[in-house]
């Protein structure tokens, strides 16, 4: 009888074929998907309606971003409840682009140069992906980016005002537009501005006394009803007007405009990428797996140019409708394809009764979901932390308004990249004593001030990695110590210290040499062995030996207690 054989494993479906959630996928997790796709498609569409409108593009734009850009990144993104769509940072982007490159144009003009600008930022994150660039997220400061974020909430609430007021000019740049709104004043809607306050005081209403309640849904509701039954439109209320019905049509990049909008491409894909991993990162819950970088990369890179061929803004992960997705009880992206298909059943059904929405309205509900970007409460935590740190915010928010949104990313970076080059430049250095009856080594404070120190014995911490661009201040810092302590023994605890470069080396070989001219001499502690293996390749590891070497800094103490003053050993002292 042959041996049995045992039976053969299915082969494991391709990984970017099948999503992962969509392998592990739990039949209770329908429900909570499925109540979430459609709360979340009550925030998500009327947003991106408002979002369209706010970019000068017609509204249906906004129905194809929540439509085509959710799809994808549902079949390939990481994050399990991640909402894409367009977001208020993105949109506010987007409008800035396209003033910029098609100052004045029409829609034609727009559609084109927003295809353009989509392609660029999806094709930016697709290379970025292949490049494994996923840690240049990591490259703007939460501070920098607080400040950004509330720049853009200013930027969008003097943006959106004229909506509300029922006042038209030709807009430029953030101070022109405020002289331009107060002489514009006088001539405000009256109809315009009742609806636009009931329509904010709804909102804001809503959103804090019941926050489950689908404000922006509700508000466009009621906008839609009152709109036909009074004929606003009539009374002067400016409606968002016929909306074509049916299926997005492809629609090409202009490829003559790519060299205008790549700088601002690559901008508001880092934003993008930024926004996306922040928010999947922080509604990932406890044994879901976290949000793959590259993957995010790839994800929406393939959604913003899939989508701008179809007529979608550039896009990514919001915070705002993710916040709502989860807390509605979605489990996995199964949610946002409900959201999807709400937009596409918007798409194809409800063209005539998003014709009677007011522009006030969807002008309220962008100022209402994009004040909150606008947090006091996170300036004062950074400023109770680091006064420096909230400067850089602050500089980040002038950016944004006085330069200009798009120029204000490269601001955000560049004084994100100048804080880090502040810290990694000038990193502490610290001189240490024991608390008593320990092993315990800490900076000297007033507050300690019975903690031991020894004659002739100066303790110092560097901390950080130790390279050209720092060594100088660090060899200043640890010079003038020296000279204030005037100590005959100088033990460096090197514990702190991760990395050590070739340039730092020779300020430490050549320090020895001036200290031991002047009677004092170096000992190094702690060294891990990186370190070690570097320091033991130069002469001053053959200057030092393994006399002057060791394994900690409680070691090299009671060296030179026994050695040098002559006291009796207490290693092995209680911690």
């Amino acid at each position: 009888m042959p041996p049995s054989v045992p039976p053969r494993r299915p082969s494991r479906p391709n990984a970017l074929l099948v999503p992962e959630w969509l392998r592990h996928y739990r039949s209770h997790w329908v429900k909570g998907d499925v109540i979430a796709g459609l709360t979340a498609a009550a925030v998500v569409i009327p947003n991106a309606l408002a979002y369209a409108t706010l970019a000068g593009l017609p509204v249906e734009a906004g129905l194809y971003t929540a439509f085509i850009p959710m799809v994808i990144y549902a079949l390939l993104g990481t994050s399990r409840v991640l909402s894409v769509s367009t977001t208020t940072t993105l949109a506010i982007l987007t409008t800035s682009a396209l003033a910029r490159v098609a100052p004045g144009g029409g829609q034609a003009e727009l559609l084109a140069a927003a295809a353009t600008l989509g392609v660029l930022v999806g094709a930016m994150l697709m290379v970025g992906s292949l490049l494994r660039l996923g840690f240049v997220a990591n490259f703007i400061s939460a501070p920098v980016l607080v400040g950004f974020k509330a720049g853009i909430a200013v930027v969008i609430f003097v943006d959106q005002l004229p909506k509300l007021l029922g006042i038209h000019f030709v807009k430029g740049e953030f101070f022109y537009n405020l002289l331009r709104i107060a002489e514009g004043l006088p001539r405000s809607s009256t109809p315009t501005l009742i609806v636009a306050a009931l329509a904010l005081v709804t909102l804001i209403v809503l959103r804090r006394f019941v926050p489950r309640v689908p404000a922006p849904l509700v508000v466009v509701a009621v906008a839609i009803v009152v709109s036909k039954l009074l004929d606003l439109h009539a009374h002067g209320v400016e409606t968002v007007g016929a909306v074509p019905a049916g299926l997005p049509a492809p629609r090409l990049p202009v490829l003559a405009l790519a060299d205008t909008l790549w700088p601002i491409a690559l901008g508001m894909a880092l934003m993008s990428f930024t926004e996306t991993v922040a928010a999947g990162r922080a509604f990932a819950h406890h044994g879901e797996p976290a949000p793959r970088a590259n993957r995010e990369l790839f994800a929406t890179g393939l959604a913003n140019l899939v989508g701008a061929l179809f007529g979608a803004m550039p896009g990514g992960g919001g915070t705002t409708q993710t916040a709502v997705n989860r807390r509605a009880g979605a489990r996995s992206q199964a949610a946002s394809l409900v959201t999807a298909a709400v937009a596409l059943a918007a798409m194809l059904l409800l063209s005539p009764l998003i014709a009677l929405i007011p522009q006030a309205v969807l002008a309220a509900v962008v100022i209402v979901y994009s004040i909150g970007l606008f947090d006091p409460i996170e300036f004062r935590a950074i400023a109770r932390v680091r006064r420096m740190e909230f400067l850089w915010a602050i500089v980040a928010l002038g950016g944004v308004v006085v330069v200009g949104t798009l120029q204000g990313i490269v601001v955000a970076i560049i004084v994100s990249l100048a804080a880090l080059a502040h810290q990694v430049s000038d990193p502490p250095v610290y001189v240490l004593a024991r608390k008593r009856n320990t092993d315990v080594f800490r900076p000297v404070s007033d507050a300690h001030p019975n903690d031991e120190t020894w004659p002739g014995l100066l303790l110092l911490l560097p901390e950080g990695r130790i390279y050209f661009a720092n060594v100088e201040q660090i060899g200043q810092k640890i010079l003038r110590l020296i000279a204030a302590a005037a100590p005959q023994t100088v033990i460096v605890d090197l514990s702190g210290v991760f990395d050590i470069e070739y340039t730092a080396l020779k300020m430490f070989i050549d320090a020895e040499q001036r200290l031991r001219a002047r009677g004092i001499t170096l000992w190094l502690a702690a060294l891990n062995p990186e370190v070690l293996a570097l320091v033991q390749r130069t002469p001053l590891g053959e200057t030092l030996g393994r006399e002057r070497m060791f394994h900690n800094l409680e070691q090299a103490v009671d060296h030179y207690r026994t050695a040098v003053l002559g006291e009796a050993s207490d290693m092995g002292r209680a911690r």
